[in-house]
């Protein structure tokens, strides 16, 4: 597979030293190791009690105003041998409440690979973080999950008279806002620290099939008519 017009556009491709940098797992040294919580307390200090105690056992008021206010979430689901993380989004307030314990979230369309809800037939567990663009807060949910094919909950969700496939009904277990100090180190709503090089839709796929900076560049024309009619 030869993508090195595409590792030429892309800077971001080649900043590791492979030689330099790479190490053999079988050489790192099992002495430093963290093993164990009391490793961990060696090298941590005990969170401040209004840390320690934030977690509910519901949505707040003011984590309903959050999740209003989300157009975004990461979905973490395992199936007990790997783990997975999807993205999901829509319009603020996307994902709707039944109750102070109950959340609604539509699938929409994507590739069709639905790993997390194959995780969730297996096991229902999940964690949620919520983000809001130009927020450096971020709210967590975790809960257990059923994949619901409810018509009155798929109308609750329905956009554009499109409906969803599924909506996954959440049963919250614990919620509550976490620390933003990585938004604030990461910058990431700051457009002036934005990375221009960063890879493309099209730079993967065209990694994948073995293509070239062309066939990136004419993928992302393509993919960006092709997406307007395949949000819902």
């Amino acid at each position: 597979m030869d993508i090195e017009p595409i590792q030429r556009r892309l800077p971001l491709l080649n900043v590791i030293d492979k030689g330099k940098y790479e190490m053999n797992p079988r050489e790192l040294n099992d002495a430093y190791a963290v093993k164990s919580l009391d490793d961990l307390a060696k090298i941590y200090a005990e969170p401040f009690p209004h840390v320690a105690t934030k977690e509910t056992d519901h949505i707040t008021e003011v984590g309903r105003s959050f999740i209003a206010a989300s157009p975004f979430l990461v979905l973490a689901t395992s199936n007990g041998v790997s783990i997975d993380c999807s993205p999901k989004g829509d319009a603020p307030g996307f994902v709707q409440l039944l109750d102070d314990r109950t959340l609604l979230i539509p699938d929409r369309p994507g590739n069709n690979r639905i790993d997390g809800l194959k995780n969730l037939l297996i096991d229902p567990k999940v964690g949620l973080i919520f983000m809001v663009p130009g927020s450096n807060e971020t709210y967590r949910v975790t809960g257990s999950a059923t994949i619901s094919t409810d018509p009155q909950l798929l109308k609750r969700c329905e956009v554009g008279g499109k409906l969803p496939r599924v909506v996954m009904v959440v049963a919250v277990e614990e919620a509550f806002n976490h620390c933003p100090k990585a938004f604030v180190r990461a910058k990431l709503w700051e457009a002036k620290a934005q990375q221009s090089g960063a890879p493309t839709h099209g730079d993967f796929a065209a990694a994948r099939d073995g293509k070239d900076a062309d066939y990136a560049k004419n993928y992302n024309q393509k993919y960006a008519q092709r997406i307007k009619s395949e949000l819902y």
